[in-house]
């Protein structure tokens, strides 16, 4: 059996639906930079606790509490960043569509300090089977 690298552990113990909870593995002044081009107004950076809780409560109200992460793939590079692509889900005006998105974290001192979440293209509507 592997051991995690210890920044993808860190992240396993990250709960980004709780963010109080996860207060120690975060930065004080950490920043999240979103892009999307597809939510121009929640573009921007958002700093500290305040500013993350404040982004997921955005994300929460846009899709009407469905926004889900699916993690696909997990690659640490170095010793300071991972790599995270992701297949997210959530209900946006009226459709059930999912966004591929890849965020780089910046972990220092076992505390997450930035981070770079990009949507590059556009969401396709997912398909009831």
């Amino acid at each position: 059996m592997t051991e995690d690298h210890p920044n993808v552990a860190l992240l396993k113990r990250l709960d980004l639906r709780n963010l109080a909870a996860s207060r120690g593995l975060i930065a004080e002044d950490v920043v999240w930079h979103y892009f999307n081009p597809n939510l121009p107004d929640l573009q921007g950076d958002y700093v500290g606790l305040d500013g993350l809780h404040s982004f997921f409560e955005a994300i929460a109200q846009k899709s009407g509490g469905t926004f889900n992460i699916n993690p696909m793939s997990v690659t640490p590079v170095g010793d300071e960043l991972v790599v995270v692509q992701s297949r997210n889900t959530l209900t946006f005006r009226g459709r059930s569509v999912a966004v591929d998105v890849v965020v780089v974290w910046r972990i220092v001192d076992g505390r997450v300090v930035q981070v770079w979440d990009i949507v590059p293209g556009d969401a396709k509507e997912v398909q009831d089977d």
